[in-house]
């Protein structure tokens, strides 16, 4: 069990976060809180860092992009890059075309699969077709998991406002 050291802070007036800072778990609150509260923000900061730590690699996003764009997309989308970043607060991945990368939001880290590979099947199939089009949801068709990926996400997003 990792250890949680608990800074508080009469400065901080709203947000609680957390890190990692070596072996241990830093969770950063308002001092204003009350014990029960302080628990709760313990328990869904450490669970959060832990699947996040726990989800793929760059390198093995990568593969899972090729992977599914040889089952899916008929090996048609080819990606330079795939990763990882931590400034998409309001989409859950993006692809630009024009160099071929793709970037997953950090927020998808610790989803269930089947939701992580909607997300990088759609950005995949951005690199064949570059907007919504019929053409680009025909691209995706035939993955089974897309109407359940979207709902899970839809109830996320809608948690989360």
């Amino acid at each position: 069990m990792d250890e949680v050291e608990i800074r508080r802070s009469a400065r901080r007036k709203r947000t609680v976060r957390a890190y990692r800072d070596g072996e241990k778990i830093v969770v950063l609150m308002p001092a204003h809180l009350s014990a029960a509260e302080e628990a709760v923000h313990v328990e869904s900061l450490v669970a959060s860092i832990r699947r996040k730590e726990a989800s793929l690699t760059d390198e093995e996003l990568m593969d899972r992009a090729l992977a599914l764009s040889r089952q899916w997309l008929d090996g048609r989308a080819e990606p330079v890059s795939v990763r990882w970043v931590t400034n998409q607060a309001r989409r859950w991945g993006s692809c630009s075309s024009h160099d071929r990368t793709i970037r997953l939001s950090d927020r998808l880290q610790g989803m269930p699969q089947f939701v992580v590979d909607y997300v990088l099947l759609h950005e995949l199939a951005h690199l064949i077709e570059p907007n919504h089009s019929p053409r680009f949801h025909a691209l995706l068709a035939d993955f089974p998991h897309t109407e359940r990926a979207t709902g899970f996400l839809e109830g996320v997003s809608w948690r989360q406002r």
